[in-house]
């Protein structure tokens, strides 16, 4: 049986806002092993922890894997974005460097003897490396699906056709039924990423930091992004893995969801020691 979802307040210096904590909804899968691998997974720029459906459980039951899901700040049922708040250009770094590491202490999860394997979908996949790179020590591996690495011409074209598609079509409706406050979860990412500023985002040089197994995947035909975004991964990673999947868009989970067990499976099996 699923278990319901929780929340914790998280007091974050330097956070975005003026509110002194954000209250984050997160879910525990549990295992009947307390000792087995946990597994994190990290959603995407428009996702939350109820658009991962039943992927974390059926993951989580196939290894016997623990598991945490959660919403960012913004997101689901966590905390909305004021209206009159933007995020600057190094969101995705807060999230890895600063918000990620206060979520695993407030809920009790030791890294250093315990590091959680990864998995990073799109915005998800950039704060895994990120996290990975900055915590090289504290994190046994990774698999990101989509990431971003640098910002291509054909993300934004994308980004702006979802924003034509939230003002003309019904995906504010579909969305809203995943995020208390849709707008917070929507403008929030769209803006940043449209911004100017955000033109120059770019982590290809911290890359070389990570030091635990990575698998990469994404789709040939992934709409916000080019082989050009894995294929970096595994120009700055010597040991990075890099898959692109035939017949799969920007979610391989949801297209190509085998291939993703796949590779959970290879670096679960594979994880780095503590």
């Amino acid at each position: 049986m699923r278990t319901p979802p929780q929340f914790v307040d998280l007091q974050i210096p330097g956070a975005p806002g003026a509110a002194p904590a954000h209250r984050i909804e997160y879910r525990l899968i549990d295992a009947t092993d307390q000792d087995a691998p946990l597994l994190v997974f990290l959603h995407e720029g428009l996702g939350s922890l109820g658009l991962w459906r039943d992927f974390p459980d059926r993951v989580c039951s196939q290894f016997g894997c623990r598991g945490l899901v959660y919403s960012r700040y913004g997101y689901g049922l966590s905390t909305p974005r004021p209206a009159d708040e933007h995020w600057s250009p190094d969101y995705l770094h807060h999230h890895a460097e600063r918000v990620l590491p206060e979520l695993f202490a407030a809920l009790n999860i030791d890294t250093r003897t315990e590091p959680p394997v990864l998995f990073g979908h799109s915005d998800g996949g950039t704060i895994a490396l990120l996290y990975a790179a900055a915590h090289p020590d504290q994190v046994a591996g990774i698999v990101v699906a989509a990431p971003h690495i640098f910002v291509e011409d054909i993300t934004l074209h994308g980004i702006r056709q979802a924003r034509e598609a939230y003002l003309t079509t019904d995906l504010r409706k579909r969305l809203s039924l995943y995020h208390t406050d849709v707008d917070s979860a929507f403008y929030a990412w769209n803006d940043v990423w449209l911004s100017n500023d955000f033109r120059d985002f770019n982590i290809e040089a911290e890359l070389a930091s990570i030091q635990c197994p990575v698998i990469a995947v994404q789709g040939v035909d992934d709409e916000y992004g080019t082989a050009a975004q894995i294929d970096g991964i595994g120009e700055h990673v010597e040991h990075a893995i890099v898959r692109h999947l035939q017949a799969c868009g920007h979610s391989p989970h949801k297209d190509q969801p085998e291939a993703v067990i796949d590779a959970l499976a290879e670096v679960i099996a594979n994880r780095a020691n503590p």
